[in-house]
């Protein structure tokens, strides 16, 4: 068998099927084996969306105007859920294969930057991201082969294939010299290569110094501490810990300046917190669990606990302490003016 006539799109079939199919059964899966483009129903994928924004790098101020704005959110994850859809089942099919791996690449992208700090054993979104970059790029340089739409287009020597923008946006040989094209390869890998080891520093620490994974263990952000009359307020926002489940806070409590307990909340009594003293910032919502507080990740809200004990407190520096079940726990100063 002669090299020459095995092209490089007829190579990468077996990459353009699971990469394909990756893209496509997330659009299966939110709209046909489960509907989660429903905002009201468990699992809404806007939640999950909302769990990139503690961590996310550089689209982080997109993300929270996502987040803040649920009726956008919604219509940017049906759009992006369609997209999804659309370029997995042309790679697959093998149709505008160029024009599809820059969606590949894009989205791969947006997956990387968004929640490339997520994964609890093997750093898998980070992974995901890095390696759809990759595929994306492979899958540009070498369009389909044999077994794909584009090259019975151009078998059956359609109108459009003999377009100049088709080399581009379909499969075929790219016009690009070929004196200059192993430039090209080279260049794009480097590049893709710096990306990845460039996130996987960030992300992980993964390159040098200390290795760290942000998704093992819970940890909550308190601000904005104020003691009003009989009011305490503050804003709590969960930044780290496992996506898929919350941390469950069983305690909060205040402390004087010598440590002594002055208002506790235990974990029967957060499970009761009535929910208008907790008001929601984002899609993934605080709020009273069976046991204890749930604290989903990327959630934030405001916390408002009312007792007449407040009124009574003198003027000084407070500690406020919040307790997840697992032991850990967060604390903050409260200066009373």
């Amino acid at each position: 068998m002669k090299n020459s006539k095995i092209d490089a799109g007829l190579l990468a079939l077996a990459l353009r099927l699971v990469v394909g199919w990756t893209y496509f059964s997330a659009f299966w899966r939110r709209t046909i084996l489960v509907d989660k483009l429903d905002p009201d129903a468990a699992g809404y994928i806007g939640e999950k969306f909302n769990h990139f924004l503690p961590n996310a790098l550089g689209i982080k101020p997109f993300i929270q105007y996502l987040v803040e704005n649920p009726d956008t959110l919604w219509l940017s994850m049906v759009i992006f859920t369609i997209i999804e859809g659309i370029v997995g089942l042309l790679i697959m099919f093998g149709l505008f294969t160029r024009l599809m791996s820059i969606g590949v690449f894009g989205l791969a992208m947006g997956i990387l930057l968004g929640s490339g700090w997520i994964g609890t054993t093997c750093l898998d979104e980070w992974q995901i991201g890095v390696l759809g970059i990759a595929t994306g790029f492979v899958l540009f340089l070498t369009g389909s082969g044999k077994y794909s739409v584009d090259f019975l287009l151009m078998k059956r020597n359609f109108k459009l294939t003999s377009k100049k923008w088709f080399a581009w946006f379909g499969s075929g040989t790219l016009p690009i010299k070929e004196r200059i094209f192993p430039k090209v390869v080279l260049f794009g890998s480097i590049l893709i290569l710096g990306v990845t080891l460039a996130t996987n520093q960030l992300f992980h620490g993964g390159v040098w110094g200390t290795l760290h994974n942000k998704s093992i263990k819970p940890k909550l952000e308190i601000t904005e501490g104020k003691i009003e009359g009989n009011e305490l307020s503050f804003d709590v926002f969960r930044t780290e810990g496992v996506d898929v489940y919350g941390s469950w806070v069983i305690a909060i409590e205040l402390f004087d300046q010598h440590g002594n307990s002055i208002l506790k909340l235990d974990q029967e009594d957060l499970a009761r917190l009535p929910q208008s003293s907790i008001s929601n910032y984002y899609v993934a919502k605080i709020k009273p669990g069976d046991h204890s507080l749930v604290v989903p990740l990327g959630a934030k809200a405001k916390l408002q606990i009312e007792n007449n004990l407040l009124n009574q407190l003198e003027k000084g520096s407070y500690t406020l302490k919040m307790t997840d079940i697992s032991g850990a726990y967060w604390e903050t100063a409260i200066d009373l003016p």
